[in-house]
């Protein structure tokens, strides 16, 4: 009789970061980066995948939406899964870090999940200094936010669809400073281009119930200017675009940023 090798809550921790990088139709065998997180596991893409979809049985946004995943969930998946959402700013960097321990990527180096290719590894350049220790562990949250958020809507930008990915960012709903509890929360994320991120930090556009986007009385002066009018006016009212199988932004936090970010006048 054959024993199934079993799963080690580092390996675990790996496989929930990645979790919240990829939608739950993308949970499937062949995807590049559950092929390639298996290679560098020693597991079949078959067994992440599985293993992904317990974990989506845990996920009440998922129950939410009538979506179970895979029963079978283990004690240390729900255990881990509980710890991992109770604390995510304590979490988050670890599994970051353990996920580019996995792929080889040392500090100088970038580590990207691009559902399209796989995990992408690859230097940058060098800034000076070694970081401190707490540096690091906000840029691990960081890392992981932006590949979670931009993969949630597809690498392309909520409003105007962008696909260039060096051209997007993960756009914090309610700020980063003031909201520590949610600083890593991939609900409190949209993705939007560097111009339309700029404006929705500054209170320039934001979004109502429906998810259409909203002009500030500021930006709607400007509207006669061409720039204006093609980035934004084109766009007013229109919903913003992300795949069905995403984890929707939440609504009661897009109101928070209404009354206290968006600029009424």
């Amino acid at each position: 009789m054959i024993s199934r090798k079993k799963w080690t809550r580092d390996e675990l921790l790996v496989v929930l970061n990645l979790y919240h990088k990829l939608t739950f139709g993308q949970l499937h065998a062949r995807q590049p980066v559950i092929v390639a997180l298996a290679e560098k596991l020693g597991r079949g893409a078959n067994s992440v995948a599985m293993k992904l979809c317990n974990f989506a049985s845990l996920d009440p946004a998922l129950k939410l939406r009538g979506i179970k995943g895979l029963v079978g969930a283990s004690a240390l998946d729900r255990a881990l899964w509980d710890e991992f959402h109770a604390d995510l700013n304590e979490a988050v960097p670890a599994s970051e870090g353990a996920l580019r321990t996995l792929f080889g990527a040392d500090e100088g180096s970038d580590l990207e999940v691009l559902p399209n290719e796989g995990v992408r590894v690859r230097k940058r350049p060098s800034h000076g200094p070694t970081e401190t220790t707490a540096n690091v562990k906000l840029r691990r949250g960081q890392e992981y936010f932006r590949d979670a958020v931009l993969n949630n809507f597809g690498g392309r930008c909520g409003v105007t669809e962008l696909a260039v990915r060096e051209l997007l960012i993960a756009s914090h709903i309610l700020p980063w400073g003031t909201h520590v509890a949610e600083r890593l929360n991939v609900r409190n994320g949209i993705c939007l281009s560097r111009l339309h991120d700029a404006a929705f930090d500054r209170g320039l556009i934001a979004f109502d119930d429906k998810l259409r986007l909203l002009l500030s009385p500021r930006l709607k002066a400007e509207l006669p200017q061409r720039s204006v009018a093609e980035n934004f006016g084109a766009y007013a009212g229109e919903t913003l675009h992300f795949p069905d199988d995403a984890a929707p932004p939440e609504l009661a936090f897009l109101s928070q940023h209404r009354a206290s970010i968006f600029r009424k006048t």
